[in-house]
């Protein structure tokens, strides 16, 4: 047998997943000579051995990477041989441009979770017990190399027994850089809502009825038993949080399934190593006071502990909590203890604190199973972020701003897209504040200084005045709708044209109105708009976003004409006589902006069905109304396609009258929900098949956030494949603005390209 030595670089999420002690383990195992170590560049090894051994370790290291590891290059060469007479992990080196990727946060894992369990472990209910396959990630971690000195663990020296643990190449937490226990690592402390440390057991303040601020992975949470209706709505009533639903934490897997009902594929993503939020079916027999905690849905946000301390908040007799993030309105995530009980002193009657600070604040990741399998993010945040998102082929590197709601940013850089968690409304300022820093914090762990600038084009977006600041950089403007085509696009790696299928609120349009239910035909350089719903007047602009009832209004008044506004006196009673006479000046005046906005189309119909007339937050009467909709309705209502110039436009107004008449005969509300729904479901196909016709081109993407109503979505990808569509979703992003910003990285990117 000849010996021969290669020299290795892997690069992906090879850095704070045990990916070190794995070559080592494997080298040993092999009987192979070198060395490993973590550089800017990835991880990088010298290996010389049996010819037969060296091609067994090669492959395996491949192949069978730990659990958590993303290898997204491997780079081989033969070099000469060394006479290396062991093999070692040698100290990080920093030096060199970056090119690996930092870790999302994992949960717990079993091994851990077992320790903290065992009365005769010495981190027996331990709250920060991790090892290098579970355990704090990019919520800690300063920069790269991924080494303690790096993360916020540093001021915290490891005792000898955490340290021999660290050194030892058996022990599974080998080279674990957050490795601490309670002799040497961070610590809880409980407070009363003036900071006085309390000598209670927080679970029995949690059984008491009590609010108890968590400080957690990603920042802080409010708490409190989900079973006491009381304290839910005392929760509502201190968070000002009027009806937007609650997700809970529940113990353990059997207890999720006392209350929804959970398919083999939601309890994967559930016990996934992201332990995100997934959004479930609701058991009607559940216990769970629903109006406190989910009023107007039939589904549940649900997520398992993901952390030691979590699971300190459990036992026997509480096995359901509401999990909320401790913020204000919509005020960004606290992260710091001070801030905490400054900010949450009126909310919270305890704070259980702990001393490891939170570097990127990060909040929970809500996700959904579709139909087809598939995953769904409502929110890519923690468990997620910062994972690259592949592209199929090298880009510019850019920094794309996102939008002004439920913003992301996106930064790329080789052949991957960062997209940063999620930072809400920007028009908050400690938001924006946040997101600032978070581009510098993101620019420097991946070494990248962006060669252009890619924002939406509407002029008052934050993110738009903020780009426009900017010197010696190139801009590059993108329109909304635009940006979500591209989004899909990029995430399912699509070249040349394709047909965009856009539902959303609103996005800035090239013509100066308020487009939302778009059909484009482009690729990432250029589009054209093909078709939109029948453009409206938007009463009040944004206000109507917020009163449902103003568009209702407006589709009776143009739908029915007079015999509308009787109908309108009748179904909406939000609609007082004084703001009715004010809007219908000012329709007939023609000053109102005009829209296109399928968001308000759903709006519209969920306030005229008596679903909502008032939206207490962001898309509730959306959500709502397909909450409402009986899934056994297979009718349909009325609509109009009319060639209007080089565009098809979509016309709902055969369908208002067809409605009123159900109203008249008593038709159940659920019935006319989905009527409604499957209405836009043929009303698409049937302009797609047009517009197939017309173009040849066969592939269709859908984007937007009416997208996130699965009802819809389901739908379309059915009907469209039956039709012989190539039909592309979101399965990596959301499809609502918080995936717009990869969307504008790319198109950025190839206009410069």
């Amino acid at each position: 047998m000849s010996v021969k030595a290669y020299s290795v670089k892997l690069n992906g999420i090879v850095q704070g997943v045990g990916f070190r002690p794995h070559v080592y383990r494997l080298a040993v195992e092999y009987n192979l000579k070198g060395w490993v170590i973590n550089s800017s560049a990835g991880v990088i090894l010298e290996v010389e051995g049996e010819e037969e051994d060296l091609h067994e370790f090669l492959r395996r290291l491949q192949n069978e990477p730990p659990p958590r590891a993303v290898i997204r290059s491997c780079e081989m060469r033969e070099i000469p041989v060394h006479g290396f007479t062991g093999f070692t992990i040698r100290p990080s080196d920093d030096a060199g441009k970056t090119t690996a990727m930092i870790s999302p946060d994992i949960a717990v894992c079993q091994e851990c979770k077992k320790e903290t369990d065992d009365p005769n472990d010495r981190r027996y209910r331990y709250p920060f017990t991790n090892c290098t396959n579970c355990g704090p990630r990019f919520t800690i971690i300063k920069g790269l190399p991924y080494d303690r000195a790096m993360t916020t663990m540093a001021k915290f020296t490891m005792c000898p027994d955490c340290q021999a643990e660290f050194d030892d190449p058996g022990n599974r937490r080998f080279h674990a850089q957050p490795n601490a226990c309670p002799v040497c690592g961070p610590r809880i402390t409980l407070v009363d809502s003036h900071g006085v440390p309390v000598n209670r057991e927080v679970r029995d303040l949690l059984k008491s009825g009590y609010i108890v601020a968590v400080k957690g992975l990603g920042g802080f949470h409010l708490a409190v038993n989900a079973l006491d209706a009381e304290a839910v709505m005392r929760l509502r009533q201190r968070k000002r949080r009027d009806a937007k639903p609650f997700a809970v934490m529940v113990r353990d897997l059997a207890t999720a399934h006392q209350h929804c009902i959970i398919s083999a594929g939601e309890e994967e993503l559930l016990t996934s190593p992201a332990a995100p939020i997934v959004i479930l079916q609701r058991r009607e027999d559940s216990p769970l006071p629903a109006e406190a905690i989910h009023p107007g849905l039939k589904t549940l946000g649900v997520m398992l502990p993901y952390t030691p301390l979590h699971y300190l908040l459990f036992d026997d007799e509480l096995r359901v909590l509401i999990m909320t993030s401790a913020n204000i309105s919509d005020e960004p995530l606290i992260t710091v203890n001070e801030e905490a009980l400054d900010k949450l002193g009126a909310v919270a009657d305890f704070f259980l604190l702990h001393n490891r600070d939170i570097y990127n604040p990060c909040d929970d990741s809500v996700v959904q199973l579709t139909k087809g399998r598939t995953i769904h993010f409502m929110r890519r945040a923690r468990g997620y972020v910062p994972e690259g998102i592949p592209l199929g082929r090298p880009v510019l590197p850019v920094l794309a701003l996102g939008g002004e709601m439920k913003n992301t940013f996106c930064i790329t850089r080789g052949n991957d897209a960062f997209l940063s968690q999620h930072w809400g409304d920007l028009n908050h300022y400690q938001n924006y504040v946040n997101f600032l820093q978070g581009i510098e914090r993101f620019k420097a762990s991946l070494e990248v200084e962006p060669e252009a600038l890619a924002h939406d084009l509407h002029p008052d977006y934050q993110t738009t005045r903020w780009a426009k600041e900017q010197k010696d950089i190139r801009r590059v403007e993108v329109q909304h709708h635009h940006a979500h085509m591209a989004s899909v696009m990029a995430e399912n790696d699509l070249q040349g044209e394709v047909l965009g299928l856009i539902c959303d609120g609103s996005g800035w349009g090239t013509d100066g109105t308020v487009w939302g239910g778009e059909i484009l035909r482009g690729d990432f350089l250029r589009f054209e708009r093909v078709a939109h719903l029948r453009t409206l007047p938007l009463p009040g602009g944004d206000l109507a976003a917020r009163r449902p009832y103003r568009m209702a209004l407006v589709y009776l008044l143009l739908a029915l004409g007079e015999p509308g506004l009787e109908w309108a006196d009748r179904l909406l009673p939000d609609l007082k006589p004084g703001e009715k006479e004010l809007m219908l000046q000012r329709l007939r005046s023609g000053s109102e902006p005009l829209t296109s906005s399928c968001g308000r189309l759903f709006d519209a119909v969920a306030a005229v069905l008596g679903i909502c007339g008032i939206n207490r937050y962001e898309g509730q009467a959306a959500v709502e109304l397909e909450a409402c909709a009986d899934p056994g309705e297979k009718g349909s209502y009325g609509f109009a396609l009319e060639k209007q110039g080089d565009r098809w436009v979509m016309d709902v107004m055969p369908m208002w009258s067809e409605l009123i008449a159900d109203i008249k005969s008593a038709l159940r509300p659920e019935s006319m929900a989905m009527k409604f729904h499957l209405t836009l479901v043929r009303m698409f196909e049937a302009t797609l098949l047009k517009l197939r016709d017309e173009t040849g081109l066969n592939r269709v993407v859908l984007s937007g956030g009416v997208f996130h109503n699965q009802i819809l979505l389901d739908n379309m990808l059915e009907r469209l494949t039956n039709r012989g569509f190539m039909v592309y979703h979101h399965q990596k992003v959301p499809p609502g603005d918080g995936g717009l910003s990869l969307g504008q990285a790319v198109i950025a990117s190839e206009v410069g390209g």
